[in-house]
């Protein structure tokens, strides 16, 4: 009719994207922030959401950097990247940092669970021990992982793995490996700089803020 339209249903919102990368940060540097942009790309994410972790339960006993300055230098690697994000989510817990819970309170934090569709990355030296973690089967049924592979072999899922997880999971895991190619380490970092090298790996901001606040220096 001349002058009369139909109601339209809006159309739904787009459900977001949203991965967890966790870790000690300890420090943050390039190997981490190339980790996340691949896996950004490979998997069509919204945000990367840094997580510094207070008590890493397959690290017991290591010491960390204060809380604070780890939060502090994902925040100067965030200002650079508009699709990352940090969370003391983990810093602001007590016990330890469980990844199955971590992702219920990030996606709580953007909304609704059931909003997110929600992945998670972790390193292939973690695969071993992942059948054991606090909640696994659930942890990969509510998120999917993204398992980054380094070395020169090919990616994939050991046989152990396979045996100790559902196939539904296992194949998940398998579907989520990625490649990289950084050098980067976090331990070969603290070695450098505690006999007062500056290594190539850490980014700008972060060599800067280290030198300011005078973490991992030769009197650590």
């Amino acid at each position: 009719m001349p002058g009369y339209s139909l109601p339209t249903t809006p159309p739904p919102t787009p459900r977001r994207r949203l991965a967890l990368f966790g870790g000690s940060f300890d420090p943050i540097h390039a190997g981490h922030l190339q980790v996340a942009r691949l896996a950004r790309r490979a998997f069509d994410l919204d945000r990367v959401v840094l997580v510094p972790a207070a008590k890493p339960p397959h690290k017991p006993g290591v010491r960390l950097a204060p809380d604070g300055d780890r939060m502090a230098m994902a925040e100067l690697v965030a200002a650079r990247e508009p699709w990352l994000a940090v969370s003391d989510l983990e810093l602001r817990r007590a016990g330890p940092s469980y990844t199955y819970d971590t992702l219920l309170g990030l996606a709580e934090a953007v909304g609704e669970p059931a909003a997110c569709d929600l992945w998670f990355v972790i390193g292939a030296d973690n695969l071993p021990g992942l059948p054991g973690w606090h909640r696994a089967a659930e942890l990969l049924q509510l998120a999917r992982p993204i398992v980054v592979w380094r070395g020169d072999t090919a990616p994939a899922l050991p046989a152990g793995v396979r045996a100790r997880l559902e196939p539904a999971a296992a194949d998940r895991l398998e579907a989520g490996l990625v490649h990289s190619d950084h050098p980067a380490s976090a331990t070969a970092i603290r070695r450098a700089l505690s006999m007062g090298e500056t290594p190539e790996h850490l980014l700008p901001e972060v060599r800067d803020y280290l030198a300011a606040r005078g973490l991992y220096g030769p009197a650590c």
